[in-house]
């Protein structure tokens, strides 16, 4: 299908010269770093912007780096890099796990983490990750810089926080204080190049603490509060997980479209409760996992 309308195309050589850009018309400007869904977007007269800026080519905008238990992910890194990343893949299994289920590799090999976020569909994998880690989100204009939190970001269905007038610079996780393991667990309709039917990350830290966010399965993604209050402190019985799952049931509001019934994605989530939970608490006491993320 061929692009239908003109705009004018830009490609700054640095993220200063990319937000002096997007600041002079800001409200019909588009930024475009993979350009997985944007490209389609425009295609598809679903958006028409004037201007569009590819800040694909800004050096050092894709590095990653691990100090001191943070993990500091620029605006251009790609979930093929996260795959790559060996700091990622053993501190961050959650994440490093949810890239690996996005689309195809050529897909990832150009869709960038900042552009997952910023389209805020519903069923993104990278969200359950970020809600686990507490991640904080640098976003910059040409006035002033601020750093949003992952429980303000999304504000509705591919709708979040992000000003018309800026760009999204970072994205920071850091570690818990106490020692902790996480993993993420999947389903489409088949493997690979699927959008979750129903997404789960689980962190599970010392003294029986976990951490449990979901997508896929409501408006945005979001912490499961009620069930992690419920779960923490206890064994992982039979009795205490099956309360738990009638729990998560209260807490999300899927709904029935093309990829799933609500009442399928309601079982699905029980069910990924329970292997999740157990998963991450393996790991977290040294045991070997050869599990898939999608189920």
């Amino acid at each position: 299908m061929p692009i239908s309308h003109e705009f004018e195309y830009y490609k700054p050589q640095n993220i200063d010269e990319a937000i002096k850009l997007l600041g002079k018309n800001p409200d019909n400007s588009k930024i475009i770093a993979g350009g997985t869904d944007i490209t389609v977007h425009i295609k598809e007269d679903i958006i028409t912007p004037d201007v569009l800026i590819d800040i694909k080519g800004i050096t050092n905008f894709n590095d990653i780096s691990f100090n001191n238990n943070e993990l500091i992910m620029a605006g251009n890194v790609t979930f093929s890099e996260i795959e790559e990343n060996k700091d990622i893949k053993k501190n961050f299994r959650v994440l490093w796990e949810a890239a690996s289920t996005v689309a195809s590799v050529g897909i990832r090999n150009r869709a960038t983490l900042a552009g997952n976020i910023c389209s805020a569909v519903p069923s993104l994998d990278s969200a359950p990750a970020l809600f686990l880690y507490d991640a904080k989100i640098t976003v910059k204009n040409a006035d002033v810089e601020r750093v949003i939190s992952i429980e303000d970001w999304f504000v509705g269905p591919k709708k979040t926080a992000l000003k018309n007038d800026e760009i999204l610079t970072k994205i920071v996780m850091k570690l818990p204080n106490e020692k902790s393991a996480s993993c993420y667990k999947k389903l489409g309709r088949y493997k690979g190049e699927d959008l979750a039917q129903v997404g789960m990350g689980v962190l599970a830290a010392e003294n029986k603490q976990y951490k449990i966010a979901v997508c896929a399965v409501g408006p945005v993604p979001k912490r499961a509060e009620k069930t992690e209050a419920f779960i923490n402190g206890k064994d992982l019985t039979e009795n205490n997980i099956n309360q738990a799952q009638e729990i998560l049931a209260t807490e999300i509001s899927p709904i029935t479209d093309i990829r799933a019934t609500k009442e399928y994605r309601i079982h699905i989530a029980k069910v990924m409760l329970e292997r999740a939970l157990k998963e991450s608490s393996d790991l977290l006491s040294g045991k070997e996992i050869k599990s898939e993320p999608i189920l």
